[in-house]
């Protein structure tokens, strides 16, 4: 820590600190703590305070259940309710220059993550752009869908990041920021959020841009009935009858995570939040408000990892020992989530066949489509009807870790959206090697130029077109970046009428 650098803000000042010509900002609150008769409810702005705020240490992250992935990289975070509604903030110089703003939203399934994880420090030196990350509730704190309570939402989480963009856009050009050009992006489910953000109306006129990674909403998301089952099953599970929200808010947050974890551990479902449609907060489902024009004019970057399910081998046992009878009784059950039948599954199948060459690399290929590639298509051929700043990639680098079989998987591009290559293998992330950081150098500069301009382009990859349902141009950010038209068009014709 080098020196103290002091910022008045809206709220009151903040002491940062500068190092290695970094200037950071951890932990300045954004919201007020959302305890006692503000659990379940809407965020309330922050009271601004008087002394000189500390900002030079992370906040704690938001209550949740401990993650298999983060315990990849550190030991588990410390969490509470009260204190971590908050942002963290990475510059270059506290002038007047206006720089672009990257608005981060990390990834967790919606129960787990913090905005601690990534570092910003490397995108601000490679781009001189801001970067910003935030923290939102999570898990039952901040999507749990309540329809007989009344001054709840089912979309808390979604504005948590409405306030914090709110907050950045009244005070980031203190931090060096230009608050008229703000882009949001993030990751699996903070990629789910800012598709969600696209189609929300209290954040229209707080972003310009977006770049979606890995993470789709698609006509079967984001269903109240869905959040109904989930209320009742939580309510259920804490013994707690449904409505009485005052004996929700006065359980200890330790009780609803531990009750959660305790029962996932006994082999039970594990409760999936999302962003769910409700008349106030999120009136449409976000694929269908996008295809309609919603979001007209935000420029959009969008794609997915040639391998994402991989990442789940990772934590499933007996993955290697994959049988044809195997991949037809899961494939059946994707085919019965979207109303499909068991011809179709055999269809898909065959298809998948041509390329693929093991039956688990056929249902890994089947459902990444699934999850994450074909939903990502649906949304650029949605968006490109309606702004031609719409563009695609495919991240297809296939990590070397564990001999290679977890392929390009969920996860592994942000260690090169974010330049954090270390001198050694940690967890799914590579170490820095004359590949990995030259493709890290493409992959920053494309996302940067993109948050400058709405184009991605820049002098060291192939010119990459706008995206359209003819061509299908995409970028493949691989050991060598190329353009292509349509990639897999085969297996993507497949999925027309189920996705």
């Amino acid at each position: 820590m080098e020196e103290n650098d002091i910022v008045k803000t809206s709220s009151g000042s903040v002491r940062g600190y500068s190092n290695r010509s970094v200037t950071k900002f951890k932990g300045i609150p954004y919201a007020e703590p959302p305890i006692g008769n503000l659990r379940f409810k809407p965020p309330v702005s922050i009271k601004p305070w008087d002394d000189i705020r500390d900002a030079t240490m992370y906040s704690p992250v938001c209550p949740q259940p401990p993650s298999a992935l983060e315990e990849m990289f550190s030991d588990p975070f410390p969490q509470n309710e009260a204190d971590s509604l908050t942002l963290n903030i990475w510059t270059q110089k506290l002038n007047d220059e206006k720089r672009p703003v990257m608005f981060f939203i990390h990834g967790g399934a919606f129960r787990t993550g913090s905005g601690r994880a990534l570092d910003g420090s490397r995108l601000v030196l490679r781009g001189d752009v801001v970067v910003v990350s935030i923290n939102y509730r999570l898990g039952p704190f901040g999507f749990l869908y309540m329809p007989d309570v009344p001054d709840t939402s089912a979309n808390i989480g979604l504005l948590d990041m409405v306030e914090a963009l709110k907050w950045v856009r009244e005070n980031i050009n203190r931090f060096g920021g230009n608050p008229e050009e703000i882009t949001i992006f993030g990751e699996s489910a903070g990629a789910f959020a800012v598709h969600s953000l696209l189609a929300t109306p209290s954040a229209k006129g707080l972003f310009k841009r977006a770049i979606v990674q890995s993470g789709y909403v698609t006509n079967f998301s984001c269903q109240p009935s869905t959040g109904i089952k989930i209320y009742e099953t939580l309510t259920e599970r804490l013994r707690i009858e449904r409505g009485d929200i005052e004996s929700l808010r006065k359980l200890p947050y330790e009780k609803i995570i531990e009750k959660l974890a305790s029962f996932e551990n006994a082999g039970q479902d594990v409760l999936s939040f999302t962003p769910t449609i409700d008349e106030d907060t999120l009136p449409e489902n976000p694929y269908e408000a996008v295809k309609n024009g919603f979001a007209k004019d935000i420029d959009l970057f969008v794609g997915s990892n040639f391998d994402e399910t991989k990442l789940w081998s990772v934590w499933v046992s007996g993955e290697d020992d994959f049988t044809e009878e195997r991949l037809e009784r899961r494939v059946n059950g994707i085919m019965r989530l979207v109303n499909q039948n068991e011809i179709k599954s055999k269809e898909l199948i065959e298809v998948y066949k041509n390329l693929r060459k093991t039956p688990k690399d056929i249902f890994d290929a089947i459902n990444t489509d699934y999850q994450f590639r074909i939903p990502s298509i649906r949304l650029a051929e949605a968006q490109s009807q309606h702004n031609k700043n719409t563009y695609m990639y495919l991240f297809s680098w296939k990590t070397p870790w564990e001999g290679g079989k977890y392929g390009a998987m969920h996860a592994l591009e942000l260690s090169f959206v974010f330049g954090i290559l270390l001198d050694r293998d940690v967890g799914i992330f590579p170490r820095k090697t004359k590949e990995t950081l030259e493709l890290s150098e493409k992959m920053m500069d494309a996302w940067i130029n993109f948050a400058r301009s709405g184009n991605p382009n820049h002098k060291n990859i192939p010119e990459l077109p706008p995206y359209d349902q003819e061509k299908r141009a995409t970028i493949i950010f691989d050991k060598e970046v190329s353009i292509q038209q349509d990639p897999f068009g085969n297996e993507r014709i497949s999925w027309e009428g189920i996705l």
